[in-house]
């Protein structure tokens, strides 16, 4: 496996924060990304967030945290505007949305919609992100069967 770029890549997504150990609780706790790194400097400080181990497609999220802006609260995916996290299984959405709405975070209770959106959830990040958990939506599966291999293992 080649260990540096070798093609124009999409890596991250960042988004602003007022509290950045607050929004690392929230997505270590109820989604599957751990922290990769952790970043400082005069301005502030961040922390890449990816899927644990993930080696053949990295892909992160970025919270910054600015000095200029602690305590405030930063959310830009609202209403509607989302980051997609997809899960395995049904029950795996149901339990997340227990979870959210225990911390009083959940921003759509859980419900089938129509191809290909599947059954879905949304969660709200402590910025005001909205998070949506898919099962069935098949994001993953489309896009392995349009340039991959059936036979090949992705880490997740």
């Amino acid at each position: 496996m080649a260990t540096s770029l070798t093609q124009a890549r999409w890596t991250h997504v960042a988004l602003p924060t007022g509290d950045l150990d607050k929004a690392i609780d929230f997505y270590t706790a109820l989604t599957p990304l751990v922290v990769v790194a952790r970043f400082a400097d005069a301005d502030g400080e961040s922390v890449w967030l990816s899927n644990d181990k993930q080696v053949e497609t990295p892909f992160v999220l970025v919270l910054v945290s600015f000095n200029k802006d602690k305590g405030g609260k930063l959310g830009l995916l609202t209403p509607f505007a989302h980051i997609g996290i997809e899960v395995p299984n049904r029950e795996d959405v149901d339990a997340l949305a227990v979870r959210a709405r225990e911390l009083g975070c959940l921003h759509w209770e859980p419900r089938d919609m129509p191809d290909p959106v599947g059954y879905i959830c949304a969660l709200k990040d402590p910025d005001g992100n909205v998070i949506e958990i898919s099962h069935n939506q098949q994001v993953f599966d489309t896009v392995r069967r349009l340039w991959g291999s059936a036979d090949v293992e992705v880490e997740s």
